[in-house]
């Protein structure tokens, strides 16, 4: 390198366009961006870029801030000047975006209201809480900041960074701490075929209750927009073409109407107003995507179970060949398209090169957790002995911290795996509401938390990581220049930026020694925090495993079938109904309109079984687990065979009807464990 930063800053350039450009593909891969509104697009897009380019700044402003004796070791440097400047927009403009922009654009975009002006003050009311709460919090906070330090503009300012960054820094803290641990344990339980198998299996029936839930969820709220449509002339004129537009959108036929008017004790209100069919909408658009949730869920479950027994059932001939099938169709990527490999050296890829990989990644994830937890320990007491700082600082011969490009290679590293351990909690802790990534579907309330997830927990982690360092690279950075000084501004905040993180010892031993299971045992309310990887280990102890081996079986089964040209799995009587049923030949339902009623027989029977509190805790599984084992050991009714094949699945299905048409509600046998319930269990998203 030289004196110039002009290669550095070619560099940084190229880097700054390479995320834009994994942010786009990645912005493709869950949201589909020709229908995606511009003002959600964009928005999102910045609050993912912005967040992603400090993992580039921080290492290019520790060298440039510290740098070393030659100039062909320094690495990736650029001027003081513009390192700073290029921290102030990066800082506030992701500071805008985190607390403004995008809690008000969740809520507009999850708002059932036809105006935009209507849906601006929707999110205006709906966020009023939470400024309120922040209103609150800012001035207890710029009381005690101007009792310090006076009142003046840099008051104000260093108060909003410092509760900012507070905040921040204790939900970073936490997600870091558990994805610590529950990543490199990831890692290590997807080494075990088998056991990778049984989860998944374990897995399966929790999951099909979600499904079924969301498609009665759905099934009662467009029953809603039926009944609202049969009354629009009775409503105002400016209502009408708001039900026109609900009703075109829904795809309730009129048999499995009258299916649902006999179980749902919902009914639309003799006085119709906006806020009630705002309410309608917003709960249609949430429970669509919540179908759409749960069956991309489902048939990822599927095709993983698939592809993994097919591993297991190769180990005899030591031949591996994935089966083609409707699962892997839809969700195949462009790994599963390359045929290069033959079945002999794909099957001891599958079976001897990934488990040897995922253990020695379990070992380094493993060893790199540990160092980060010693080093949030240890920075403040002694930071010689930080184990971050150490393999990103170097000393070669001289008196005065240096940071090469080696270093700065490093310093990435930690950081990247720092802040994927705190993303990677974000989908295990079970606290965050009827939000996911869905690929190509992703709710776009859903895709706006995410990213202001994204932008919130990055920011703390970074400054966090530059703690690492030593005092006197770390005063030198521009990174504090712009928010160490401010936090540090009062005793109480720099002592709460010191030591809160070695908190972190707190989230990593209750993830480790399953704390969360305890608590949830004593006190109740550990099912927001339990572990999701725990919770499928006690319910295949259990021997809930059987009952998903059995729905996954079947759900094949029906696939197969389809390939065959013996039934169409897409072709049901209500799109919503499609994912699953105990009869995938449904042209025959679309042919005599009085089978209707079977066509969703199996999940209407289970859903008394699974009580929502059961559902969460695993209690369902411990309980009728011996039961469930029983009745599939000696009932077949696992596969779904056409009728040209003798299959008698028709006879059992006759049989329940003509009981439930009796008025039977099962009590006893075969039907007292599927019988139906009179009240409708909540979904639990």
């Amino acid at each position: 390198m030289t004196t110039s930063p002009a290669g550095s800053s070619a560099f940084f350039a190229l880097a700054l366009l390479t995320i834009c450009g994994a942010v786009l593909l990645l912005l493709r891969y869950y949201l589909p961006l020709r229908t995606t509104p511009a003002y959600v697009t964009v928005p999102v897009f910045l609050t993912i870029v912005l967040p992603a380019s400090i993992i580039l700044l921080v290492p290019i402003d520790l060298a440039s801030s510290a740098g070393t004796d030659t100039d062909g070791s320094r690495g990736i440097w650029l001027s003081e000047k513009v390192v700073y400047k290029s921290w102030r927009v990066t800082y506030w403009l992701t500071f805008f975006l985190t607390w403004a922009v995008l809690p008000l654009l969740g809520e507009y975009v999850d708002s059932g209201y036809r105006e935009p002006r209507a849906r601006f003050i929707y999110s205006l009311r709906s966020n009023g809480r939470y400024w309120a709460v922040m209103l609150g919090t800012g001035v207890v906070g710029l009381v005690y900041f101007i009792w310090n330090n006076g009142f003046h503009w840099d008051v104000l300012k260093s108060m909003v960074m410092a509760l900012g960054y507070a905040w921040a820094l204790v939900l970073a803290i936490y997600l870091m701490g558990h994805g610590l641990v529950a990543f490199p344990r990831s890692l290590y339980r997807y080494a075990s075929i088998s056991g990778r198998l049984k989860r998944l299996q374990a897995h399966a029936p929790k999951l099909h209750d979600r499904l079924t839930e969301s498609l009665d969820k759905l099934d009662q709220y467009e029953y809603q927009v039926l009944q609202l449509k049969q009354r629009k002339n009775g409503t105002a004129r400016e209502f009408q073409g708001w039900i026109d537009e609900l009703a075109d959108k829904s795809s309730l036929p009129e048999n499995r109407a009258s299916v649902v008017a006999r179980t749902t004790t919902t009914t639309v209100p003799p006085i119709i107003t906006e806020r009630y069919l705002a309410d309608l909408t917003r709960k249609l658009k949430r429970a669509r995507h919540a179908k759409l949730r749960f069956e991309n869920e489902w048939d990822r479950l599927v095709a993983k179970a698939g592809k993994t027994q097919a591993i297991l059932d190769a180990k005899a001939s030591q031949r591996l060949e994935f089966k083609d099938s409707q699962f892997q169709a839809q969700r195949g990527d462009l790994f599963d398209r390359i045929t290069l490999l033959t079945p002999y050296t794909r099957y001891h890829l599958h079976v001897h090169v990934i488990p040897t990989l995922s253990y020695l990644a379990w070992i380094l994830t493993s060893l790199a957790s540990l160092a980060v937890v010693w080093s949030e320990c240890i920075r403040k007491l002694e930071p010689k002995l930080s184990l971050i700082g150490l393999t990103v600082v170097h000393h070669p011969g001289s008196s005065r911290n240096q940071i090469g490009f080696g270093g700065q290679i490093t310093a990435s590293i930690w950081l990247c795996y720092m802040c994927t351990c705190a993303l990677f909690s974000l989908t295990e802790v079970k606290i965050w509401g009827n939000r996911a990534l869905v690929r190509r579907n992703t709710y776009q309330e859903s895709a706006t938390w995410y990213a202001l997830q994204c932008a919130k927990l990055t920011v703390p982690l970074a400054y966090n990581f530059v703690t690492f360092m030593p005092p006197v690279l770390l005063k030198a950075t521009s990174f504090y220049k712009l928010l160490g000084q401010y936090v540090n501004v009062t005793p109480i905040m720099g002592g709460f930026s010191d030591y809160f993180p070695s908190f972190i010892l707190v989230p990593v031993l209750a993830t480790a020694f399953g704390l969360y299971k305890k608590i949830k045992n004593i006190s109740g309310f550990g099912d927001l925090l339990e572990d999701e990887e725990d919770e499928t280990d006690d319910v295949a102890d259990a021997g809930g495993w059987r009952e998903g081996r059995a729905l996954i079986e079947r759900e094949v089964q029906g696939a197969n079938s389809n390939i065959l040209g013996l039934t169409n799995r897409g072709a049901t009587t209500s799109p919503p109904n499609g994912r699953y049923t105990d009869n995938p030949s449904s042209a025959s339902l679309l042919a005599g309109g009085g089978e209707a009623s079977s066509a969703r027989s199996r999940p209407e029977r289970r859903r008394p079984i699974v009580d929502d509190d059961d559902q969460d805790t695993g209690n369902f599984f411990e309980n009728f687990g011996s039961r469930v084992k029983n009745t599939f050991d000696s009932t077949d009714f696992s596969f779904s065979r056409p009728r040209w094949l003798g299959g008698d699945d028709e006879v059992e299905r006759g049989r329940g009807s003509r009981q439930r048409d009796r008025g039977e509600d099962g009590g006893s046998g075969f039907l007292g464990l599927f019988g139906g319930r009179s009240d409708e269990g909540g979904l639990r998203l």
